[in-house]
């Protein structure tokens, strides 16, 4: 069965950082674009990274871009978004997910993937 788990997650101050981790269960995460969104309580999930397969070409969502940075070791089958000045705004749930195997490129939309962690939690309070 396929499957991801994310870690990292937490309770950090604002301006802090946090990295989390989206390790792959039952297949070869090097073989599949990723894609990290996030859902904030009473808001719908929204994508805010994601990862090509082949080339490495990474994409980021306004809201973040600048603070966080995505990243892949295929060696260690895991994917990984480092998350620098956070703000608030960023408290949520954030989920790891894998596009079909048919696509080497990833997008930010959550329809266009079919595999997903269970998400960790993170919050940015004082």
């Amino acid at each position: 069965q396929l499957q991801l788990v994310e870690s990292g997650g937490g309770l950090v101050q604002p301006g802090g950082s946090l990295r989390l981790s989206c390790a792959a269960s039952g297949f070869t995460l090097e073989y599949y674009a990723i894609g990290w969104f996030r859902q904030a309580p009473g808001k719908e999930r929204e994508g805010i990274s994601c990862i090509n397969r082949s080339d490495g070409s990474t994409y980021y969502a306004d809201s973040v871009k600048g603070r966080f940075t995505i990243s892949r070791d295929n060696a260690k089958g895991t994917v990984y978004l480092q998350m620098n000045n956070l703000e608030p705004d960023d408290t949520a749930v954030y989920y790891c997910a894998a596009r079909s195997r048919w696509f080497s490129t990833c997008v930010l939309s959550t329809g266009e993937y079919r595999t997903w962690g269970q998400g960790t939690q993170v919050t940015v309070s004082s």
